[in-house]
């Protein structure tokens, strides 16, 4: 059996041959160097780094030289190789750099153009509505008040002249803020304003108190759980039913039109007395579809007027729990829905949209100031 072949001249294998080797990173780094980009630099890598390439293959002749010549040519192939995948790596982050730097410029975006495609959006119809009821009462020498929503048992109830066996204060109707012994409240109407306004203010008082208020009803088409309203309070010396009266009929026609008028049918609220219902004249049919079975009308059911709200002279003895003498002061106070009013001024016929958050709703409104 005959020994290893030490005399084996590696120059012998022509692909492991310096001068070739040096050919093949010649070559190698021309064709990088020509790549104009990343697709071109991926074909010369599998060309001159890939499996196939000549120094993959003069690489694998290493493996049957004898152990004293091996050194050399692995050394050889190895500066090759690291020098090839040195110049690769440069120009593929050279390339990397080109790309982006164009992919900025041929891609850019003026975001100052004008476009038509931006939505304008659009303001929620309750705020609208509440803006423009406090521009009424602004024009008649009211001052708008705010109030907190979270309130306190005596203002929300007591000094209103609600008794604790009322209906109203259990946990069906109000939502207590811990138990109904907390003497804490959401507020279930905005009259704890006004008895806010005549604790704090000097008389006499003119308020008007939009805002929201919190009952313990479940949501349909219309019924919420949290919706809003707007009270007027006047307390002054002579006060009369007929300034109410006057009021409200300004408030009418400045709402829904010139001609349009209110009625007063007797009703019973503690704060208030005497109260009485608040009806408005409807304003699509004016009265005409009354008894005219020709011309019925769908918005008061031919009946000419539409319930709107509450109202009537405020009770002595919340003047009294407020330290206002009811000898010499007296004071009248109405109160209506601002959903309801804006159901009645733009036909929307279910509560639901007012709260569910969609945006073709609100559009329909636009930007009304």
């Amino acid at each position: 059996m005959s020994g290893p072949n030490t005399s084996f001249d590696p120059k012998q294998v022509a692909s492991l041959d310096a001068t070739a080797v040096a050919a093949a990173v010649d070559s190698a780094l021309a064709g990088i160097a020509a790549a104009g980009d990343l697709a071109a630099l991926k074909e010369a890598r599998l060309a001159h780094a890939g499996d196939r390439s000549p120094l993959a293959l003069a690489n694998r002749e290493i493996g049957a030289l004898p152990p004293a010549a091996k050194a050399e040519a692995g050394k050889r192939v190895g500066e090759a190789r690291g020098r090839v995948a040195a110049a690769l790596k440069e120009r593929q982050e050279a390339l990397e750099l080109e790309r982006d730097e164009r992919v900025l410029v041929e891609e850019s975006v003026d975001v100052t153009l004008p476009t038509d495609r931006r939505p304008l959006g659009a303001r929620h119809p309750l705020t609208t509505v509440m803006e423009r009821i406090s521009d009424v009462f602004v024009a008649m020498g009211y001052e708008i008040v705010e109030g907190p929503e979270v309130e306190a048992e005596w203002i929300n109830f007591d000094a209103l002249n609600v008794p604790p066996d009322h209906p109203a204060r259990t946990m069906q109707d109000t939502f207590w803020v811990q138990s109904n012994d907390s003497g804490v409240v959401l507020r279930t109407h905005t009259s704890p304003i006004q008895l806010r306004a005549m604790l704090e203010r000097d008389l006499p008082i003119y308020v008007a108190a939009p805002g929201r208020v919190f009952r313990a009803d479940d949501l349909d088409a219309t019924h919420s759980p949290v919706f809003h309203q707007v009270e007027g309070l006047a307390v002054d010396r002579g006060i009369t039913m007929g300034d109410l009266k006057g009021t409200l009929d300004h408030f009418a026609e400045a709402m829904f039109g010139d001609g349009i008028g209110t009625r007063m049918r007797p009703a019973y609220f503690p704060f208030t007395e005497p109260s009485a219902e608040v009806d408005l004249q409807c304003f699509v049919c004016r009265g005409s579809s009354v008894g005219d079975p020709d011309r019925p009308c769908r918005t008061c059911g031919s009946e000419g007027w539409i319930e709107w709200g509450g109202c009537g002279m405020v009770n002595p003895r919340v003047l009294r729990a407020a330290g206002i003498d009811p000898d010499e002061y007296r004071g009248f106070a109405f109160g209506m829905g601002v959903e309801r009013t804006l159901m009645f001024r733009s036909g929307v016929t279910d509560m639901r949209d007012m709260v569910e958050g969609d945006a073709r709703f609100t559009l329909a409104f636009g930007l009304e100031a």
